[in-house]
């Protein structure tokens, strides 16, 4: 393992990449190149996503007030004028609230998940804004996030499609301040499908070559941001783990999945389940790896898979000195279509402490990182990687768990009888 050679991929990949754009491809073939450098095949699957443009997008009041926003990708488009309503401010998703909200154009305090954006359609709204960021922020430091209505949550409400913009909240705060009897919302966008790509190879085992391990980790990043910490971190520490396999033959097969398009809800996982569905019987383990490097930090491991793992990991990361918090559950990440189809997973992570990190926004950059941060996660893959790869017989039942079940078809939004 070298956290020289790891950190150098990392800065040559430290470029905003978001996915089905050509940056993201240009992200995925650095790390192609680099695989074939070290003298493996590297193999790029191509898979489509939905994509958008929006071309015309603004918030105005009665006043003549206008607000800087962005749209909502596949949300509602308005007419070219726009569509005028009465302004409520919806604080909370109670009654009184939601009988208020019938007919207006609705401000809401936090993000439009599932129940939130059911809630909308069933309560009338003609539209939605959300805010972002802090009401301190310096505008010339700050970006408005570029936001979108994933596909189950519209599959929730049947495909009805409410016009949405996202404003700053020191924006949000003068809105309410000046108390709008009405707002206009212009949102005109055009939708059609690209393409995300994965990034994939790998090593054959030497004795149980029929049982396969696989490594996720996502290498695409949100607008804005440099994704050092989410996710180039983790890309690059399993790209040193490919290296520690090339030196040191498994017993096990491994194979490297660099995700596509994980940011925009999993799609690069969600694919590479989907297109090797005749391989899964084989997979027996998928040990993802997402965020890391932070200066200020610690480490987790979340086991989406039978308890006994979760107390193997426990009891060795105790035994070597390394201070792990271990946990039975989900993960926001790579993991879950794995976990979804059966496989078990477990996710390495190194979260920043309070106020000493940042995902999402332009502050995700090489300046909250350090070659000590990454090699800190990058040592306990390591341990746990050389244990389990090449264990006599393998020990982590193939199945997940009811009580692990339920919160994968709970995240998953899966309709279960």
């Amino acid at each position: 393992m070298n956290i020289d050679r790891a950190y150098s991929l990392l800065e040559k990949i430290g470029f905003t990449r978001v996915s089905a754009t050509k940056e993201e491809l240009e992200a995925a073939k650095i790390i192609a190149a680099h695989i074939e450098e070290a003298g493996l095949k590297a193999t790029i699957e191509e898979f489509e996503v939905n994509f958008h443009d929006i071309n015309n997008v603004s918030l105005k009041d009665n006043y003549g007030t206008s607000y800087e926003v962005t749209g909502y990708g596949y949300a509602g488009n308005t007419p070219k004028e726009g569509i005028t309503a009465p302004f409520y401010y919806m604080e909370s998703f109670g009654d009184v609230d939601k009988a208020k909200a019938k007919d207006c154009i609705v401000l809401i305090n936090g993000r439009i998940g599932y129940d939130s954006y059911e809630t909308l359609v069933k309560c009338g709204v003609k539209g939605f804004i959300t805010f972002g960021g802090d009401i301190i922020d310096k505008k010339e430091e700050s970006d408005i996030d570029l936001r979108e209505l994933r596909q189950p949550v519209l599959d929730l409400v049947d495909g009805v499609k409410l016009p949405g913009v996202h404003m700053r909240a020191k924006d949000a705060m003068d809105l309410v301040s000046s108390s709008p009897k009405e707002v206009t919302i212009v949102l005109e966008q055009k939708e059609y499908h690209q393409m995300s790509h994965n990034v994939i190879c790998e090593i054959e085992g030497s004795e149980k070559k029929d049982e396969v391990i696989v490594y996720t980790a996502h290498y695409d990043s949100v607008h804005f941001s440099k994704g050092i910490y989410d996710n180039g971190a983790g890309s690059v520490i399993i790209y040193e783990m490919m290296h520690y396999f090339l030196e040191n033959k498994p017993k096990r097969t491994v194979r490297f999945v660099w995700c596509g398009s994980e940011e925009r809800g999993l799609f690069g996982s969600k694919a590479y389940v989907s297109k090797h569905q005749d391989e899964l019987k084989n997979i027996v383990l998928d040990i993802n790896v997402d965020v890391g490097g932070s200066v200020l930090g610690s480490e987790f491991a979340f086991v989406t898979a039978d308890v006994s793992l979760q107390h193997y990991t426990d009891y060795l990361a105790k035994m070597n000195g390394r201070s792990i918090k271990v946990m039975q559950d989900i993960y926001s990440g790579d993991c879950m279509p794995f976990a979804d189809a059966g496989v078990p997973a477990i996710t390495f992570a190194r979260f920043g402490g309070p106020g000493a990190a940042h995902i999402h926004d332009r502050h995700d950059t090489f300046f909250f990182v350090s070659k000590e941060g990454l090699k800190s996660t990058m040592d306990n893959v390591l341990l746990f990687s050389k244990e389990i790869v090449n264990c006599e017989f393998f020990p982590v039942p193939k199945k997940i768990p009811e009580n692990v079940v339920e919160k994968v078809n709970k995240y998953l939004r899966k309709k279960v009888k």
